[in-house]
């Protein structure tokens, strides 16, 4: 299986990739893939070291004739999001990342492929164990965490580097350069309730929403694929008056639009029931056609719970839901087609006398950003909710004046004959964190075509990895000398 990964040209990133790809390494749980690359430092002989958040630094004399040349820091972060779909047997705990080739796609057998940032990873890892690809002084920059709060790039200290460039490869469309991307804060909203014991006479069910597309919440939030929290709770909303909610778990990762949830409701009604479930979810089916052609929604009888929530707080929880902002919030004003300020549902959790839903809001603008904070905590806190906000980093500010700007956008016509797309995104990098303490450092983003990232259907483009490559080659070549 990955032996037809590892002839795929160019063989060094792919093979690195492969390497990278048999070692679990979620968000938060980086320890494996730390020491993978610690390992693969010092077996090159080179400075490599961790600092106190567990980010690897792996430094890299410059080759022969390339000495005078600015140094490079070249990052990537080395967790990546763990998403399945239902039907997939797979523990990413203990398993390695199953890979095929369908044409010019790698992809992952029901899984995420880790290609966000795992190819970016794969390539300064080629640099690195190269002896004839002509470089400046690099300062390798592997964080951790970036899927789940940017801790990495937050706890990194200054003086850990002396580059006066850096290259950041977690960009997804290899004809873009970015230059700008949004902050983000975390919202929990959380709420007790005291569950009321079900009665003997009722039937359960079990609602399924599943089938979605998902996608990343920043990326993707203007193309308006479909939320299953916010279907589900359009569903429970139908059949509040006939039925009882006995738990709710949907969705998962704050920054993968949620492509599931599930339910589970009583009621003494069975026949409405099953007209009014059908009726609210054909609308949806049908209203979602076009985007979502392989949206589910099922119903199924089950065991019968013990409790449900009382009609007052099911009203409280599905009001709550319906008045919280999701998706596109504000475009820019500025940037063409760029969204400034969106929030996404992630996760919605209710069982055993606990409510949870938990949102990710992004934005270029600081001040848009606390805006939606504020919009979305007050509808939570008219529900009676306990909001926190937490991990809130800063976005990125585009700077038109950048030299390696110049640099990359200059290379990139020079080898491809057309212009880059020179672009901010939604989504959050880690540039403007890494700013933060080193606020002189030239920063660009750039990186190979990967479509469907933070969902199963994560696929990186071949083709547009040996495009890449070239262009990163040809970058290293034309950093400019120390002035």
């Amino acid at each position: 299986m990955n032996i037809e990964i590892r002839n795929l040209e160019p063989k060094a990133i792919w093979n690195n990739f492969a390497d990278l790809n048999a070692v679990p390494r979620a968000s938060k749980k980086e320890e494996r893939v730390i020491q993978f690359m610690v390992d693969f430092g010092k077996k090159l002989g080179l400075d490599t070291k961790v600092d106190k958040v567990g980010n690897v630094i792996i430094k890299k004399p410059a080759s022969n004739g390339m000495e005078n040349k600015k140094t490079v820091v070249m990052q990537s972060h080395l967790d990546m999001v763990h998403q399945k779909n239902n039907d997939t047997n797979f523990d990413f705990d203990t398993e390695g990342i199953a890979m095929i080739v369908e044409g010019d796609w790698v992809k992952a057998k029901g899984t995420t492929l880790g290609a966000d940032n795992g190819l970016g990873v794969a390539t300064i890892m080629s640099i690195l164990e190269s002896d004839t690809i002509k470089h400046p002084a690099i300062e390798a920059l592997f964080t951790i965490d970036e899927e789940t709060g940017m801790t990495g790039a937050m706890g990194l200290e200054g003086g850990w580097l002396a580059g006066e460039i850096l290259l950041n490869l977690d960009t997804e469309d290899d004809d873009e350069i970015g230059v700008g991307c949004a902050g983000g804060i975390d919202i929990t909203a959380s709420k007790s309730y005291i569950p009321i014991k079900t009665t003997t006479d009722v039937i359960a069910y079990k609602i399924t929403v599943k089938g979605l597309n998902g996608g990343h919440s920043g990326m993707d939030i203007h193309k308006g694929f479909g939320n299953a929290n916010i279907m589900m709770n359009r569903i429970l909303f139908a059949l509040k008056e006939i039925s009882a909610i006995a738990k709710i778990d949907g969705g998962g990762l704050r920054n993968a639009i949620p492509r599931e949830s599930n339910a589970n409701i009583v009621t003494q009604q069975t026949e409405l029931l099953e007209e009014e479930f059908y009726g609210i979810a054909k609308q949806i089916i049908d209203e979602y056609s076009t985007i979502e052609p392989n949206l589910e929604i099922l119903l199924e009888e089950c065991l019968a719970p013990t409790q449900v929530l009382s009609k007052k707080d099911q009203e409280i929880l599905l009001k709550t839901i319906y008045t919280t902002h999701n998706g596109v919030f504000r475009m820019s004003p500025d940037i063409n087609d760029l969204v400034e300020t969106s929030n996404n549902i992630a996760h919605v959790l209710v069982s055993d006398g606990d409510m949870k839903i938990l949102c990710l809001t992004r934005s270029s603008v600081e001040s848009g950003k606390n805006n939606l904070v504020n919009n979305i905590s007050s509808g939570f806190d008219l529900g009676g909710f306990r909001v926190q906000t937490s991990g809130s980093y800063p976005g990125w500010k585009p700077n038109p004046n950048s030299d390696i700007l110049k640099v990359l956008d200059k290379t990139y016509q020079n080898l491809f004959k057309e212009k880059a797309n020179v672009m901010a995104c939604h989504a959050g990098l880690e540039c403007g964190i890494l700013g933060t303490n080193y606020p002189t450092m030239d920063m660009i983003s750039f990186g190979p075509t990967i479509k469907g990232a933070h969902s199963p259907d994560e696929r990186a483009s071949i083709s547009s990895t040996q495009k890449f490559w070239k262009y990163v080659l040809a970058i290293l070549e034309d950093i400019p000398e120390r002035v």
